[in-house]
């Protein structure tokens, strides 16, 4: 790709007309982090964070923030999503430090346009959501790597980070 799509020949952005494009099978996965202390991470494995199951509300937080991607996002167009997966990974290498919660995002459609921004919307509200069901606890918990890891269908094919 070598032009930004969504500006025209004037450099006015406008959304992108995508009416001759087939529709086709696209999949879209992202993902990305939230770091916490080992404290806040026991917290949210046993269940017993004040304002309840953190996992399982930052799931459904993900899974909406897919379904309203073009309510936030002023040039994407709406979507009919046929499949949205939130996935969760506790982090915690004694090695590193490295102690958190990986999300990961799969979102499905079939249609003329890829759903790479609803994957990346769906781990950003589910890492947000983790913060704030557990921000009475701590404060300095660091949402990092949040991006695009795959995208298959369309006439650009498919794209795998690292390749």
């Amino acid at each position: 790709m070598t032009t930004l799509t969504h500006f025209d020949d004037q450099g006015q952005a406008h959304m992108v007309d995508v009416a001759a494009k087939a529709a086709t099978h696209r999949i879209g996965i992202a993902g990305g982090r939230i770091n916490m202390l080992p404290s806040t991470r026991a917290i949210i494995e046993a269940g017993t964070a004040k304002k309840g199951d953190v996992l399982g509300i930052a799931r459904i937080a993900g899974i909406m923030a897919a379904k309203k991607t073009s309510d936030l996002i002023p040039l994407c167009h709406p979507l009919a999503l046929t499949r949205i997966a939130i996935e969760f990974e506790v982090l915690n290498d004694a090695k590193t430090g490295t102690c958190g919660i990986y999300c990961t995002a799969t979102v499905e459609t079939v249609g003329p346009t890829g759903v790479e921004m609803e994957a990346l919307t769906a781990v950003s509200a589910a890492l947000l959501t983790i913060y704030d069901m557990c921000k009475a606890v701590d404060r300095g918990m660091v949402m990092t790597d949040v991006k695009l890891l795959q995208k298959h269908g369309g006439k650009s094919g498919s794209f795998v980070a690292g390749n």
